[in-house]
């Protein structure tokens, strides 16, 4: 009899124990589910690790996630975080990383692709931003004297040139050199040295010079608009109209 009723105590703890057990584990939190949606937390969930860096590529995260199939996907992390509202309620990014102390926050690499990733926000243009820094240091490897294969001197030199437009006219109306002048020609007689230069674009906003190129009987050149593209040239000796080599120049 003794027997049986220690019997009948160890199943009857048996039983409570597995009866018990689930309640002390709906107690502490669920259980992550794999292959499945875990319910919707209304708090954090810490996962906090203390493990010492390492000087290969496993170890020394307190997490790691990682995809094997040649598709990608390692990790998403989505959000609904809203504008900032000034005086209104804390909001905070999808995906933080702060570092407390002095190394990286943060770091991405590619170990055989030709680009490391890409940033884009809404459907782009002028006024949408990458992203912003408060950092006003030179990146290390970033080419910002670069823009389309140019360098800054170069983008510098075409901007001058584009708005600046020039040509060196001998005395018969031939063209020696220029910039932004199509064509010019003898208008007239050769004693009344009035020569019509014609310019490529409009250069109606832009000063128009023009200068004889003579050491001897020089005189004063004159300069009349035609139209937006078209100005007529007069050169002068020392008793009038004479043809004179001379350069013009349109200044924007």
């Amino acid at each position: 009899m003794k027997s049986v009723r220690t019997r009948n105590v160890l199943l009857a703890t048996v039983v409570l124990a597995v009866m018990i057990s689930p309640f002390a584990v709906a107690a502490s939190g669920p259980i992550l589910k794999l292959n499945g949606r875990n319910p919707t937390s209304h708090s954090e969930t810490q996962i906090i690790g203390r493990i010492n860096g390492t000087d290969n590529q496993t170890g020394g995260y307190t997490t790691r996630q990682s995809n094997l199939s040649d598709t990608g996907g390692g990790a998403f992390y989505g959000c609904r975080a809203a504008a900032k509202v000034q005086n209104g309620p804390a909001v905070e990014p999808c995906v933080r990383a702060n570092n407390l102390s002095t190394g990286l926050a943060f770091e991405f690499n590619t170990t055989h692709g030709a680009s490391a990733g890409s940033i884009t926000v809404g459907n782009g243009g002028d006024t949408t931003k990458p992203f912003t820094t408060n950092a006003t240091g030179v990146a290390t490897g970033l080419n910002a004297d670069r823009l389309d294969s140019k360098s800054a001197d170069d983008i510098v030199q075409a901007s001058v040139q584009a708005a600046s437009r020039f040509a060196d006219v001998a005395a018969d109306g031939k063209v020696n050199g220029g910039r932004g002048v199509t064509s010019v020609a003898v208008q007239g007689p050769a004693t009344d040295a009035t020569y019509r230069v014609v310019f490529a674009d409009d250069i109606s906003k832009c000063a128009v010079t023009a200068t004889e190129q003579t050491l001897t009987d020089a005189g004063a050149v004159a300069v009349q608009r035609v139209d937006a593209k078209t100005f007529d040239v007069q050169t002068h000796g020392g008793s009038g109209a004479a043809q004179r080599p001379f350069s013009i120049v349109a200044t924007c």
